[in-house]
């Protein structure tokens, strides 16, 4: 166990200073962590309220070295980062987690599908392209869904691919369009003793135009077998991948009751940002008991949820407005986490609204009556 991990000498860094960041920020206050954030964003939701904010891009060698050189511990919120500064970082006895060889796999489509397939990790077919043209060449049967290796985030770089002329000209993979019956999500927590604890089935809800998550709620209407099912797999990959964190394994439930994983993130995610409300640790807190060696807290629901992302609405870009958010504070058991974004934009992720309720039924009833109350405007 790190020593003095709550004192201000022992300092813990986050390359990535958005939301996830602002949301671990406000859990490491109940430990009195001291966290050091570094963003390429001088505005980032985080900028105001870490222990100091670095900016500077955060996939460049040398400030991503020189910004972890005086931490204890370095963890990110988003994959996009220098890992060969991190490696070289972990060699002079910085810790970093999720550790640099799982953010190396990760990081890459590609090879995040090549590591299921060599573990025994359930996940669709694909097939690896290194351009349009090379696509154009081969005999695939449309429509598929086609990934962009690295540089996708957020809906960005996945595309349902119709014709081969409008594929991506990048390395890219192609995966067969599975006819799923549900999206869900197991978030998944190990620490360096090999501790490993699941939280409860999350069930997600896509906006079709921005490949965004719209809506979920947890736990999934699905039976226990297939969420013990699903739990296993996540358990699996995490300790096959050797990771300590926390990492969200987005899944497809088939018609025919298969579960394929789709992918993965190490790092808190946005199917899981009901934990907060919802459980007895949320995944924030999960995350840093994780990485710094301390015990796994409890994972059981205290209630069912639901969690709505507030997006910019389409065609507003600028400085934002939130029209409705008095209406939304009538209502009980909805609870709404702004980002602190001061620009708004189509489809940017501004906040959230937790539901929370006695029954999955009351929570949905709340959810669709609220919904639309809230509009980001500019």
């Amino acid at each position: 166990m790190n020593k003095n991990w709550n004192s201000k000498e022992f300092k813990i860094g986050v390359l990535g200073g958005g939301q996830l960041g602002r949301m671990l920020i406000q859990e490491a206050i109940n430990l009195n962590l001291h966290i050091h954030i570094m963003d390429p964003d001088q505005n980032a939701p985080c900028a105001s309220i870490a222990q100091t904010f670095t900016c500077a891009a955060i996939t460049d060698f040398d400030a991503v070295m020189e910004f972890g050189k005086d931490k204890n511990l370095i963890t990110v919120e988003i994959e996009n980062v220098n890992i060969e500064a991190l490696e070289r970082l972990e060699k002079s006895g910085v810790q970093v987690y999720p550790q640099p060889h799982v953010l190396k796999i990760i990081k890459d489509k590609g090879t995040q599908k090549q590591f299921y397939k060599k573990n025994g990790i359930p996940t669709s077919p694909f097939v690896i392209f290194d351009s349009a043209q090379e696509l154009m060449n081969a005999s695939i049967e449309l429509p598929v869904v086609q990934k962009l290796r690295t540089g996708g985030y957020d809906g960005k770089g996945v595309q349902i691919l119709k014709d081969a002329k409008s594929s991506y000209d990048a390395p890219h993979l192609i995966e067969n369009l599975i006819d799923f019956e549900k999206e869900i999500s197991i978030i998944v927590a190990r620490n360096d003793k090999g501790q490993i604890s699941t939280f409860p089935s999350v069930e997600c809800e896509f906006n079709p135009e921005a490949h965004l998550v719209e809506f979920l709620f947890s736990p999934a209407e699905i039976s226990q077998e297939i969420e013990n099912k699903a739990k296993e797999i996540a358990a699996d990959l995490i300790e096959k991948i050797d990771m300590v964190g926390i990492l969200a394994v987005e899944m497809f439930l088939t018609k025919s009751g298969d579960i394929l994983v789709n992918e993965i993130a190490p790092r808190p995610h946005n199917s899981g940002h009901h934990t907060i409300e919802c459980c007895e640790t949320s995944q924030f807190a999960q995350h840093l008991r994780a990485i710094l060696s301390l015990p796994l807290g409890s994972t059981a629901l205290i209630q069912p949820g639901a969690m709505i992302n507030l997006l910019g609405e389409k065609g507003h870009t600028g400085t934002a407005i939130y029209g409705g958010l008095s209406d939304l504070l009538d209502h009980d058991n909805v609870f709404p986490h702004l980002y602190g974004k001061e620009q708004t934009k189509p489809f940017r992720k501004m906040g959230h609204i937790t539901i929370t309720g006695k029954t999955l039924k009351e929570v949905k009833e709340t959810a669709e009556k609220i919904k639309n109350i809230i509009q980001i405007t500019a």
